[in-house]
């Protein structure tokens, strides 16, 4: 897997990450408390958050993520 493809799917995650949140604020607003939408995209955000991490986790466990410091 190269390194754009890599750097792809990170930013993909980020952008469902922020969609999600941005729903949840969006439900909380419009439905003032009377559906669970709020709890669910909530729910998803903090999903796709732990996914994220994972899957980061697992990628420099196997070595496909290189870590770097500050400055290469």
């Amino acid at each position: 897997m190269n390194d754009s493809l890599k750097t792809l799917l990170i930013i993909a995650f980020l952008i469902v990450i922020l969609w999600n949140l941005g729903a949840g604020l969006y439900y909380l607003l419009v439905d003032k408390g009377q559906s669970k939408r709020t709890v669910n995209a909530l729910t998803r955000r903090i999903a796709f958050s732990v996914a994220l991490i994972l899957l980061v986790a697992l990628g420099i466990y196997t070595g496909v993520i290189k870590p770097h410091g500050i400055g290469g």
